[in-house]
């Protein structure tokens, strides 16, 4: 897998195609926000709801909007879409108790995992793998 590459369209923000899944239940595809000063992946509480997770206290978090209770739980998600995905099972996220906040791709596992070129003048956001 090393050196293998996504390459995603990259007009306004870094976004990337992921699908959630937990037990029988997923998600369609979700464009979630590549996130640098995140520590983690975030999703917001009606995507929980709707995939059923159990969900444990995790504290609260401040944002630009206030404070947000904070869960913690885990699933499993998919990048990518139709001819290169990669999953990553039993994947431990955070949950927000905010409604209006998108979905964030934190340095958990994306910038470990990656190495994450901007191309804007290309409009192209592109991950290659970093692991063997």
């Amino acid at each position: 897998m090393l050196g293998t590459a996504f390459i995603f369209d990259y007009y306004k923000y870094p976004i990337v195609p992921v699908k959630f899944s937990y037990e029988n239940r997923d998600t369609p595809i979700i464009d979630a926000l590549l996130d640098s000063g995140g520590d983690f992946i975030v999703i917001p509480m009606p995507i929980a709801r709707y995939l059923g997770l159990k969900l444990k206290k995790a504290g609260s978090v401040d944002t630009a909007g206030g404070t947000a209770p904070l869960f913690k739980s885990n699933l499993d998600m998919t990048i990518g879409k139709k001819d290169y995905t990669v999953v990553y099972n039993n994947l431990e996220i955070h949950v927000s108790g905010r409604d209006d906040i998108p979905v964030l791709l934190g340095r958990n596992p994306i910038f470990e995992e990656y190495e994450i070129t901007f191309k804007k003048k290309r409009n192209q956001l592109i991950l290659k793998s970093n692991a063997p």
